[in-house]
This record gives structure tokens, sequence and C-alpha cells, in this order.
């Protein structure tokens, strides 16, 4: 009987695991998508303003490692494209980093000329978070004596009735994957907890 248990309990922690293991991690970006790291037909700063990246998501750079390689650099050498002093230089045409800091991140392909024509992304990762967070949007403060005057924040062609129009701050951002990854992190680690109390 405490055979059967014992191996009861390995299997539906083994279970358990498993499916936490696929939900923890953040967003995977392949850079370039399907063309990968190279300096034909990517536009690297286009495909990287149309993505959000989080501490926790990776990048994955594919690419021609005879031709190209990956160099993380400072914010100077970036502008610059100047491969010398390199923070990190993966070499193997199949590279994964990690996001692990929030803040500028900038990579270049080190072979000559190859940034000056575009191999270079520069992201900007933003912090691990549960979900978003709606921040508060200042509103305009009215006095009673700014109802009857005009007020500088209005909209010049207020379209009803002359009733002031203001303009309304940004929408939050759609919950991105590594946003559910960080909920699922918390589901998976409470039933553990419990299952290691009961037992």
């Amino acid at each position: 009987m405490s055979l059967i248990k014992s191996n009861v309990f390995f299997i539906s922690l083994l279970i358990l695991l498993a499916l936490c293991g696929v939900s923890i991690g953040g967003t995977v970006h392949q850079v370039g998508d399907s063309n990968g790291w190279t300096i034909m037909s990517v536009n690297y700063e286009r495909w990287a303003s149309s993505r959000t990246f989080h501490v926790g998501d990776s990048l994955v750079f594919k690419y021609n490692k005879d031709f190209h390689d990956v160099t993380e650099v400072t914010d100077n050498d970036f502008k610059q494209c100047e491969p010398s002093k390199p923070l990190t230089r993966y070499e193997t045409g199949s590279d994964t980093v990690i996001l692990t800091k929030p803040g500028l991140q900038h990579f270049i392909c080190g072979f000559p000329s190859h940034c000056d024509m575009g191999q270079k992304l520069q992201i900007h990762v933003l912090p691990a978070s549960l979900g978003p967070v709606a921040a508060p949007v200042p509103g305009p403060v009215r006095s009673p004596s700014s109802l009857t005057s005009p007020s500088p924040s209005r909209l010049t062609d207020s379209p009803v009735n002359n009733v002031p129009q203001y303009q309304m701050g940004p929408s939050p951002a759609p919950l991105s994957v590594a946003s559910y990854s960080s909920v699922w992190i918390g589901l998976c680690i409470l039933p553990l907890l419990s299952f290691f109390i009961l037992v």
C-alpha cells in the first residue's frame, strides 16, 4: 500500500510539473521572423516596434554563422555600429538570448558593414508583469469659473454643441503570453504547496 501511495505521489508530481513547465516562461520572439537575422529584406526597427518585450521573454537569432554573428553592444556602440567592445557575442547560428533586465538592449552583426546596412536591433525591455495595470490618466481640473470660459486644454473644433472635448490617455496594452505565464506560475505553485502540506 505504501508503494502505491508513493508511486501515485510521484506520478502526480510529474504530471503537475509537466503542466506547469509548459506555461512557465515568457514570449519567444524569433528575430526577423522567418527571414531570421540577415542583411536582406528585414527592417529590424519595424520588426521590434511591432512587439512588446518583457523581462523573461527570449530572442531567438537564426543565421548563417559563416556570414553573421550577434553582438550585444552599448547604446553608443550601437549608434556607431562598433563591434570591437561587445558586451556579449553569439556565434552558433541559432542563439537564444533571455531578457533578464528592463531597459534598452542593443544587438548588431559584428561582420564588416552589416550593421551599417541595417543588421542591427534595438529593443526596449519592460519589467515582467502579472497583467496589465491601467494607470490613472489625469483629467483636466476645472474650477466653476472655467465652466463658462474656454479652457486651454479643450480640443479646438468640438463637434458636439460647443461642449468641451478632452483627449484621453492611451489604453492599456493587451495581455501578452508573458502576462499569462506569470499567472500560470502562481497557479502551478499553489497546488504544489498544498500537495506537499497534505502529504
